[in-house]
C-alpha cells in the first residue's frame, strides 16, 4: 500500500533511513554530486543523475574516473530512459 500518512514518514526515516549507514551512503552521493556540479557546473546536471560506473556497493569510490552524468530513467535501471 505505501505510506499514507506523515507518522509513517517520521518512522520510516527513524527505522531505515536515519541510522548510521544509510547516512554514509546518502552523504557518499551528496559529495559526488557536489564533486561533479564542481567540474561541469550545475547547470549540467540539472534534472539529472550523477551515476557511479562502478557502484559504491561493489567497491566504487567517489574518484572522477568512476562518476559520469546520466539521465534519471538510465540511472535507476527501472524506468526507461
Amino acid at each position: 500500500m505505501g505510506r499514507e500518512t506523515k507518522s509513517d514518514y517520521a518512522r520510516h526515516y527513524k527505522d531505515y533511513q536515519g541510522t548510521p549507514e544509510q547516512i554514509a551512503k546518502r552523504s557518499q552521493r551528496n559529495k559526488a554530486r557536489r564533486l561533479m556540479e564542481k567540474e561541469v557546473g550545475s547547470a549540467a546536471i540539472r534534472g539529472k543523475d550523477v551515476d557511479h560506473k562502478k557502484m559504491i556497493k561493489d567497491g566504487g569510490g567517489n574518484g572522477r574516473a568512476n562518476l559520469r552524468v546520466t539521465s534519471p530513467g538510465k540511472n535507476r535501471g527501472w524506468k526507461k530512459s
